[in-house]
This record gives structure tokens, sequence and C-alpha cells, in this order.
């Protein structure tokens, strides 16, 4: 299969939401069907080159062969997902519901940790403390949860949910390695360590360039 350059994925090594698109064309046997073009986004500087794609200066943004473009991570890796003739999002019912919940929490984990770097980065003087003890306690709270529910992580079958987890504990280890999250948490340590060796997971790794 060689690459198909009418699909083209705004991309940047370091963004856990674009992990989550790529992890999710692995999975699927769709890498080589997607050209990467490295983009750079900032909050306080809008990418004028991305704009016509994406109005919002996002990225993951996947731009069709028709000249669309389409967006948010979810978005992208459900049309992937269809592309692909299905695998990770289950059909309708009890199922695709606990699938998309497991989804929404990973990725508002990944919200919470990127607003929490944001602060964290600011000068001492500028920092919000009730904003960082906040996302201090949810951050806690939500791996509470995730330590409780490794076990039946680790028995259903890998779909989307698992792919945004995943990344959101990557993200963690990229980002925030003075946290130490495994410790104390051994059922969710040991789930993560087979999110990691994956192939999917092995490829899509997350690097500053």
């Amino acid at each position: 299969m060689t690459a198909d350059s009418s699909l083209t994925l705004h991309w940047s090594p370091r963004s856990p939401f674009v992990r989550k698109v790529m992890v999710a064309a692995h999975e699927l046997g769709l890498e080589d069907r997607i050209t990467r073009v490295r983009t750079v986004v900032r909050m306080g500087m809008p990418n004028q080159d991305l704009l016509p794609d994406n109005p919002l200066s996002k990225i993951p943004t996947l731009v069709l062969p028709d000249g669309s473009a389409i967006f948010d991570s979810l978005t992208i890796c459900e049309y992937l997902d269809h592309m692909a003739g299905g695998g990770l999002f289950p059909p309708a019912g009890p199922e695709r519901w606990a699938a998309l919940t497991r989804h929404a929490l990973g990725t508002g984990f990944l919200d919470l940790l990127i607003l929490w770097r944001n602060e964290r980065d600011k000068p001492a003087a500028q920092q919000t403390e009730e904003w960082l003890k906040s996302f201090a306690t949810k951050t806690e709270a939500t791996l509470a949860r995730l330590e409780k529910d490794a076990p039946a992580l680790a028995a259903l079958p890998f779909d989307i949910g698992h792919i945004s987890i995943g990344c959101a504990l990557s993200y963690l280890d990229f980002r925030f390695p003075d946290l130490g999250w495994r410790e104390g948490r051994p059922a969710l340590t040991a789930w993560h360590d087979t999110f990691r060796a994956r192939p999917s997971a092995q490829a899509t790794e997350a690097v500053d360039d």
C-alpha cells in the first residue's frame, strides 16, 4: 500500500490528540494512506496555513480527497474506522456508549493535563493556585478511577476508549514525569504496559522535535 497524497493529516509528533489518530490508523492498517504535514500550532499564534482547513487552528485536522477537512480527533478516528470497515467503534448499544465514555474520560483527562501544563509553565507570580490544586485533585480522582477500572479495561476488546486512555497516560510520562503516577496503581501500570507494547503505540511515541 502506498501513501495517498490526497489524504493529508496536519500533524505533530508532540500532540497526544494527533497520536490518538495515528494509533487508530496503525491499528486499522491505514497508516500508509496518510500523508503527514508537520503543522505547528500555538495558543497565542494561529497558524495561517492551517486556518483555511480548520478555522480553530487546531490539530489533528484531516484533509480528504475532495479537499474538505474533518476534525477533531474523535471524528477523524471514526472516519478512519469507517474507511477500514470497522474495528475500533462498537455498534450502537451499551458497548458503544461504554467505549465512547471511556474515550471521553481519556480525552477529558488530556484536556485537563494540557491546561495544567500551560498553567505550570507560567512564571510563578502569574500562576493561579486554585487552578493548580483543582488540576491536581482531578488528576488524582481520574487515576483512582482508572486503577479501579483497569482489570475490566484489560478484559475488553481494544477500542477507541483504550486508545484515548493509553495516550493520556503516556502524556503523563511525556510531560509530567515528576508525578510518578504509577506508584500505588499496579493494575493501571500493568494495563498501560500492555498498551505501550502494542506496535501502534511503539510507532507513535511522542517526541520533542
